[in-house]
């Protein structure tokens, strides 16, 4: 796929393996979320077959549990600097599109959490790829992709416009004949109250991408749809883009099944933005400056807080105001109850199921509670860079 010779070819993999170190640091200060622990040990299919095939070899912690996510990751990286070659004129331009697709706030949190989204987008590029290699449609994968996961009905969707419009007719009949199926065997969530929810849809886009470059997004998908030329990824991302807002008009959509589609066509962002750039002499180039710097520092802050994010608790008056409170503190309160021989307990059924990846049982000795309760035998505070965050409790049930 790529030549391990070449200045841009080393440097890419140089990047890559220090994005997945970074990871792998990073997914070991996250403990097993309540949804996580659900997949892990009550639901059947591909999530819970990667982790408990990566436990089983690397041992029933943070960074086992989370690894298969970090190689999905590596591997999208990979196709998507693959599919890249010959698409920029300039081999710098394709490694700076390659690596902002790396560090996308969405595309990292996607490969640190047990969850299909990156799976997803890895599935999209390896279709993307396949095209662009053959330049024919690879009608196994699409079949295939029928039953890993829902979301890819947006797929099929997008792939019965593209065909719509380029007359191919097999594609169109075998897209919405796919479509239909999954619609069929998943379903589609309209349950609830019609509730507009659009800002919500447009906020968690702006966080997904970072707020300058989602507006960017869309204005250059905008321009591409008046006056450029539609490719299968314009397809793709406008196809979720467009239909992820109109539901959000009337429910709470999962974004999870939309963003990948969206954040896959960031080369064409890039490749737009540098022909705008570079057709304008350099005294008319100030204005693409500032927006760049601009852009790559809300990108890096946004980077920042989601790498390092456990310090927000020192800025915050409730701790589960954190956005990531549900991925933490699991396994530093089973590492205090096992440091005082205590490991069957009784909690709320969310606790209970995370502590159990830890190995703390159920049991009916003693209860754990993060609510202070009038009377307890034992009382452990967690602390975040030395100041408590929350307080943990240990009242004893029997003697």
């Amino acid at each position: 796929m790529i030549s391990l010779k070449g200045y841009h070819n080393h440097a890419f993999f140089v990047l890559l393996a220090i994005a997945a170190v970074i990871l792998i640091f990073v997914a070991d200060t996250l403990s097993i979320g309540y949804k996580e622990s659900l997949t892990y040990f009550d639901e059947t299919g591909l999530l819970n077959q990667l982790t408990h095939f990566s436990t089983t070899i690397f041992g029933q912690n943070n960074i086992a549990l989370r690894l298969p996510f970090i190689m999905f990751y590596s591997l999208s990286c990979i196709i998507m600097y693959t599919i890249t070659k010959d698409y920029f004129r300039n081999e710098n331009d394709r490694l700076i599109s390659t690596l902002l697709f790396m560090v996308l706030p969405g595309v990292i949190s996607a490969s640190l959490l047990v969850h299909n989204t990156i799976i997803v987008i890895f599935c999209i590029l390896l279709y993307l790829y396949y095209y662009k290699t053959y330049q024919t449609h690879n009608y196994f994968l699409l079949f295939l992709f029928l039953f890993i996961d829902n979301s890819f009905a947006i797929f099929y969707l997008a792939l019965f416009f593209y065909s719509l419009k380029r007359k191919e007719n097999a594609l169109l009949i075998i897209s919405l004949l796919l479509f239909g199926l999954s619609m069929q065997i998943y379903g589609f969530e309209s349950s609830g109250k019609p509730r507009g929810h659009f800002l919500d849809t447009f906020t968690i886009y702006a966080s997904i991408f970072s707020p300058m470059i989602f507006i960017y997004y869309i204005y250059v998908m905008y321009r591409i749809g008046i006056k450029g030329t539609k490719t299968i990824y314009w397809y793709i991302s406008v196809v979720a883009l467009v239909f992820s807002l109109l539901f959000s008009f009337r429910q709470k959509i999962h974004i999870e099944d939309f963003a990948p589609y969206v954040v896959i066509t960031l080369p064409i962002i890039l490749k737009y933005f540098f022909h705008t750039f570079r057709v304008r002499l350099p005294m008319f180039r100030r204005r693409h400056y500032y927006l760049s710097y601009a852009a790559l520092f809300l990108l890096g802050i946004s980077i920042t807080i989601i790498l390092v994010n456990k310090p927000l608790y020192l800025l915050i008056k409730k701790p589960d105001e954190h956005f990531a409170y549900k991925y933490h503190f699991a396994e530093e309160i089973a590492k205090k109850l096992k440091d005082n021989n205590i490991n069957y307990i009784s909690a709320n059924y969310k606790l209970q199921s995370r502590l159990k990846f830890y190995g703390i049982k159920s049991g009916e000795k003693y209860l754990v509670t993060l609510n202070k309760p009038e009377y307890f035998f034992m009382k452990f505070p967690l602390k975040v860079l030395d100041k408590k965050i929350i307080d943990l409790y240990v009242l004893k049930l029997t003697h």
